[in-house]
C-alpha cells in the first residue's frame, strides 16, 4: 500500500526529469492523514505499538497528556514531557539513484531525530514551528522498500526552546503535526532561492546551487511566457536580475500572482533543473516617522492575530480549514494576519492568492531562543517563507522574547529588507505597544513621533469582543498620520476538544476563549461590528425620508481600489413581526470612480419606494461578489411606523376603570395605590406575570398621587411623582391593550432639572419590569439585530425583523461542554432601536409596541463568565425587562475608564423650558 501511495503521488505531480518532484509520505493536512506506526512513551495509551494519523497532534489521537502553556503559573504543576516513536515504510524508484533526495518535515513538536534504514539522517532538530530537511540520498535503497524512523520529544533538551515555545499562552502539543514529504532534484540543482520581485516588473534572484560547470545560465519566465536569461558563475552563490514589462503589481486588493519558472541550462542550452515559484511583484518600504508603504501607497493595517488551531485537530490544519479562516477574516474587511510563529505553507499561499498581508514572527513568547539554536531556527523560518509577497514585516519574538543578535540575521537572509519588529516594544522607529488605552500613553501616538502599530489591542475574550470600543479607538488613532494600523487579539477561541474527556471542550479557564469567532468559527457580534467599522465603503450619517432629496455621501476607505470596483444594491422592504418582510422595490446604486480617500454623493433610485417601505437596505459587494457590508435604515420614525396600527377607539365594546384597576376585552391591569406600580395582569382569567414596574433605572422617583378616569372608550390612570419622573399615564384600550407614557426630566416651571435625582454611578436610564425568565421561549422583534449591543459596540447590527429562540449563552463559554455548543446570537442583553417586540411563551405571551425612538429593549440579565478574572459587564438594571434611553458599555482588556467616549458615563441635562424625555409604549397580552 505504501508503494502504491508513493507511485500515485509521483503520477499526480507528473514531474519526472529536470523538475523538482514532491512526494508526500504523510497526508497534506488534517483532511487526508496517512497512518504510520506509533508508540508513545507516557500518558494515555503508552508503551504499545499501534497506528497514528500523520500529520496530527498525538493528544488529539488519544496519546500522552494535556498541558496548557501557562502551567507554570500554578505552583508545582509540570508540563507533560512524553515522546513518540514513529515508523513508516516507503518504496523508492530505482531511477532516483544519482539524484538528490531530501526528506522534509514541515513541523514537528519539538526535538526530532530521524533515521532512514537504521541510520541517522542528520542531527536532532530543535524548534517546533519551522520546517527542516535532511539529505538522505546516501541512505536510501533504490528500487526497494525503505524504513523511516522518527523520534519526537514533546519537551526540548534546549532550555531556551522550551522557554520560547512551551511556556506560552496556548495549548502544548506533541507530534508530527505538519506534512512530511520527499523532495527529489537532479544531481545539479538549485538549492535555495531568495527573490525580490519589485513593483514595475524588476526581479532580482539570489540563489545557491550545487557547484556548476562553466557556461551555465539561469532562465526566467513568467506563466510560461517569454524567457529571459542571465549568466551564472561556477561557484554555489549567484545573483541575477531581470526586467519583465507589462506585469500587474500585487497588493492586498489586487493579489496578482505569476508562476515564475527558473531553469538552469548547461552550456549547450539543455535544461538541467527547473523550479517553479508563485510570486507577486510589489515593493515594501518602511519610512521612520511616516509608515509602511506598499507600491508607493501608505498602508493601513487592519489586522487580526491568529493561531493555527482547530478544536479536534489542535495545531494540525488543512488547506480547506485555512481557506475558511481567510474568507472569514477578509469577510470582516481585515487585510492582515499575525501569529506567534511561522504558519503552514498553505496559509501563506492563500494569503498570497487572496490578498492578505502577513506579519511573520519568530516564536519567543516573552522568552527568546538562545544564540546557539536560535540562528538556525531563524534561518529556517526566513528561507522557508521569504518569497511570499504577502509577508510585509518580520517579528523577532513576542513581548520581550527578543534576541538582540537576530535582526542582523533577518536582514542578511531577506533580500527585500523587510522591517524587523519587536512586538510590544517601541524600537527601530515603530511603536507596537500592546493593549494601549484610548489615549495611547505618554510619548506614544497621542504625543509621540514614532510610527504606531499595536501588534495586539482590545482583546476579544468573552463578549468584550474586539468590536467593543473599536470605533472610538480606530477613529481616534486614524486622525494621526503616524498610525499604521494594528492587530486585534485574537481571531479564534482556542477551545480544545479533549480526547481524554470524551471530546468535551476545555478552555483552560479564561485563557483560551479569546476569539472574535468561536472554535468552529461561530461568528460573535464583534465580527459584524468590525466588518462595519473596517468597511472600505463608509456612509456618512444619513436619514432617508419620503419626499426628501435622499443623497448619500460615500467615502472610499480602500487603499488601492476606486469605488467603481465595488457594487451596491438597494432594497425597500415592508416590515411586520407577524408577517415578516416583503420587498417592494430594489435596484442598484451607481458608484462613480472615486479614488481611495475621496468622498462622493450618490442618489438612490425609485424615490417613490421611500413612501411605500419601512426599511431601506443597502448591500455592498466587491469584484469577487463577496459582501463588503450591509446597512439598513428605518424609513419611518417609531410613532410614524405605528400610526393607525396602535389599538385605540371602540371595537365592540369599551374599557372600564375602577379605582386603580383598568379592564377591557378580558384583560385586567391592577396597580398598587401606594407606589403606582403595575402589580398584576390577567388575560382571559390567566395571570400574566409582567409586573413590579415601572421601576426607575438610573434615577429616583417617589410616588405622589394617582387619579383615574374614562377618556371616551379608553380607561386612563395617571400617576404623578416627585423626582426625575413627572408623570406616567396608563391607558387601557377597548381591545385590552395597555399603554404607558412616561414623562421624565420635565421642567414645567422653567427651571433646570435638579441633578440630585440622578444616580451618579448610573450607566442605564429608563424603566424595568419583572417577568419570569423561565417562561420565555423566544423573541421576534423589529429593530437592530440580530445580536445584542453595548453602548460602545452598536455598529454592525441592522434594522430588520429578527427572531431568536431563548438561550442562556455566555459568550465564549459553551452551553454544553460535551457538545461544545455555542448558541449565537445570545438571547439576553440590550437590543437597539426596538419598534415592536414579542416575547414568545405558551403561558405568558407579551408584546411591546414602542412609539419612542432610540429605545433599547433589555431582555433579562446575562451571566458573567465562570472563569473571568474580573467583572466584564456593568451591573444590569433591576428586574427582567427594561425600556431604556441609554445603556451600559462593556469593558475590554482595559478598564472602562481607559476606553473611549462611547464608554463614558452618560449625563442628563435639562434646561428650563425643556419638555422632558418620554418613553411611550403599548403592551398586549394575547
Amino acid at each position: 500500500m505504501t508503494g502504491f501511495v508513493l507511485g500515485l503521488a509521483m503520477a499526480l505531480t507528473g514531474r519526472a526529469g529536470v523538475t523538482t518532484e514532491t512526494v508526500y509520505l504523510s497526508g497534506h493536512g488534517a483532511d487526508d492523514p496517512v497512518k504510520w506506526e506509533f508508540r508513545c512513551s507516557g500518558g494515555r495509551n503508552a508503551g504499545q505499538w499501534t497506528t497514528i494519523d500523520v500529520p496530527s497532534c498525538w493528544e488529539q489521537q488519544g496519546f500522552g497528556d494535556y498541558t496548557y502553556g501557562r502551567y507554570y503559573k500554578t505552583k508545582g504543576l509540570k508540563a507533560s514531557d512524553e515522546s513518540g516513536n514513529y515508523r513508516h515504510t516507503f518504496d523508492v524508484p530505482a531511477e532516483w539513484k544519482g539524484k538528490s533526495v531530501e526528506i522534509v518535515f514541515e513541523g514537528a513538536l519539538t526535538d526530532t531525530d530521524v533515521k532512514v534504514n537504521g541510520k541517522p539522517a542528520g542531527p536532532t532538530h530543535q524548534g517546533g514551528f519551522t520546517a527542516f530537511s535532511h539529505d538522505i540520498s546516501k541512505l536510501l535503497r533504490y528500487g526497494q522498500r525503505n524504513t523511516l524512523e522518527v523520534n519526537v520529544s514533546k519537551q526540548s533538551a534546549n532550555k531556551s526552546v522550551n522557554n520560547a515555545e512551551r511556556r506560552a499562552d496556548w495549548w502544548l502539543f506533541g507530534g508530527i503535526y505538519r506534512p512530511v514529504y520527499l523532495r527529489v532534484k537532479p544531481k545539479i540543482h538549485i538549492k535555495e532561492l531568495a527573490l525580490n520581485p519589485q513593483a514595475g516588473g524588476k526581479l532580482t534572484v539570489d540563489l545557491t546551487t550545487t557547484p556548476l560547470p562553466k557556461g551555465y545560465t539561469l532562465e526566467a519566465s513568467l506563466d510560461g511566457g517569454q524567457a529571459k536569461s542571465a549568466a551564472v558563475g561556477q561557484d554555489t552563490s549567484h545573483h541575477a536580475e531581470y526586467q519583465f514589462d507589462g506585469v500587474k503589481d500585487w497588493d492586498p486588493e489586487h493579489p496578482n500572482l505569476y508562476t515564475l519558472t527558473l531553469t538552469l541550462r548547461d552550456k549547450a542550452g539543455k535544461a538541467v533543473h527547473s523550479q517553479n515559484e508563485r510570486i507577486g511583484f510589489r515593493t515594501i518600504e518602511f519610512i521612520p516617522r511616516d509608515g509602511f508603504y506598499l507600491n508607493g501607497t501608505k498602508l493601513l493595517v487592519k489586522g487580526v492575530n491568529r493561531h493555527c488551531f482547530y478544536p479536534e485537530t489542535g495545531r494540525t490544519t488543512s488547506r480547506r480549514l485555512d481557506l475558511e479562516d481567510i474568507r472569514i477574516i477578509k469577510g470582516m474587511n481585515s487585510n492582515a494576519i499575525r501569529s506567534h510563529y511561522s504558519p503552514d505553507c498553505h496559509l501563506l499561499e492563500l494569503c498570497d492568492s487572496l490578498g492578505v498581508l502577513y506579519f511573520d514572527e519568530l516564536a519567543g513568547w516573552q522568552e527568546a531562543y538562545d544564540s546557539s539554536v536560535g540562528p538556525r531556527i531563524l534561518s529556517e523560518m526566513v528561507t522557508h517563507d521569504r518569497n511570499h509577497p504577502s509577508i510585509f514585516a518580520w517579528g523577532n519574538g513576542n513581548e520581550g522574547g527578543f534576541n538582540k543578535d537576530f535582526p542582523a540575521i533577518f536582514r542578511e537572509l531577506d533580500p527585500q529588507k523587510r522591517l524587523v519588529v519587536h512586538p510590544w516594544a517601541l524600537k527601530d522607529g515603530i511603536d507596537t505597544h500592546h493593549y494601549p488605552a484610548y489615549q495611547t500613553g505618554v510619548g506614544r501616538l497621542g504625543n509621540g513621533y514614532q510610527v504606531f502599530m499595536p501588534t495586539e489591542f482590545l482583546h476579544s475574550q468573552y463578549d468584550k469582543g474586539a468590536g467593543t470600543g473599536l470605533e472610538d479607538f480606530w477613529n481616534n488613532w486614524s486622525r494621526n498620520p503616524l498610525f499604521a494600523g494594528g492587530f486585534i487579539w485574537a481571531f479564534v477561541d482556542e477551545r480544545l476538544a479533549r480526547t481524554d474527556r470524551g471530546g468535551s471542550i476545555d478552555t483552560d479557564g479564561g485563557n483560551a476563549p479569546d476569539g472574535i469567532v468561536g472554535p468552529h468559527r461561530e461568528k460573535e457580534a464583534s465580527w459584524y461590528t468590525i466588518r462595519d467599522i473596517w468597511s472600505p465603503i463608509q456612509i456618512a450619517p444619513f436619514t432617508p425620508r419620503p419626499g426628501r432629496d435622499n443623497t448619500m455621501t460615500l467615502s472610499n476607505r480602500s487603499l488601492y481600489s476606486p469605488l467603481s470596483e465595488y457594487r451596491m444594491n438597494y432594497e425597500f422592504l415592508t416590515a411586520d413581526i407577524d408577517r415578516g418582510t416583503e420587498t417592494v422595490a430594489k435596484g442598484s446604486v451607481t458608484l462613480p470612480a472615486a479614488q481611495p480617500g475621496e468622498a462622493v454623493n450618490v442618489k438612490i433610485g425609485d424615490m417613490g419606494a421611500f413612501a411605500k417601505g419601512d426599511i431601506l437596505r443597502l448591500v455592498a459587494l466587491n469584484a469577487a461578489n463577496d459582501t463588503v457590508n450591509i446597512w439598513s435604515y428605518p424609513l419611518k420614525y417609531a410613532d410614524e411606523y405605528h400610526a393607525g396600527a396602535t389599538p385605540s377607539g371602540r371595537r365592540g365594546g369599551k374599557a372600564s376603570v375602577s379605582g386603580a384597576t383598568l379592564t377591557a376585552n378580558g384583560v385586567t391591569a391592577e396597580f398598587d395605590s401606594q407606589s403606582g406600580n403595575l402589580c398584576k395582569v390577567t388575560a382571559d382569567g390567566r395571570e400574566i406575570p409582567f409586573n413590579n414596574g415601572p421601576a426607575p433605572v438610573g434615577f429616583k422617583m417617589k410616588f405622589k398621587t394617582m387619579r383615574s378616569y374614562m377618556q371616551g372608550d379608553t380607561a386612563v390612570l395617571v400617576t404623578h411623582y416627585t423626582g426625575a419622573v413627572d408623570s406616567i399615564t396608563w391607558r387601557m384600550t377597548p381591545e385590552g391593550v395597555l399603554g404607558m407614557e412616561a414623562v421624565m426630566f420635565n421642567s414645567k416651571k422653567g427651571k433646570g432639572f435638579e441633578g440630585e435625582f440622578i444616580d451618579k454611578d448610573a450607566r442605564d436610564f429608563g424603566f424595568s419590569f419583572d417577568y419570569p425568565e423561565e417562561m420565555c421561549q423566544g423573541m421576534t422583534w423589529l429593530g437592530r439585530g440580530p445580536y445584542r449591543v453595548w453602548r460602545n459596540r452598536q455598529r454592525g447590527q441592522t434594522f430588520n425583523v429578527w427572531h431568536k429562540d431563548y438561550n442562556n449563552t455566555v459568550t465564549g463559554q459553551p452551553t454544553d461542554l460535551k457538545e461544545g455548543r455555542l448558541d449565537y446570537p445570545e438571547f439576553k442583553g440590550y437590543h437597539a432601536n426596538v419598534y415592536d417586540a414579542r416575547l414568545e411563551s405558551e403561558k405568558a405571551p407579551v408584546r411591546f409596541r414602542v412609539e419612542s425612538d432610540g429605545v433599547y429593549l433589555r431582555t433579562f440579565t446575562p451571566e458573567e463568565p465562570k472563569s473571568a478574572q474580573h467583572r466584564n459587564m456593568c451591573a444590569f438594571p433591576t428586574g427582567d425587562i427594561s425600556f431604556l434611553l441609554d445603556i451600559a458599555p462593556m469593558r475590554s482588556y482595559k478598564s472602562i475608564d481607559e476606553l473611549g467616549p462611547q464608554a463614558m458615563k452618560p449625563n442628563v441635562r435639562i434646561n428650563g423650558g425643556d419638555e422632558g424625555l418620554r418613553i411611550k409604549l403599548w403592551t398586549s397580552f394575547k
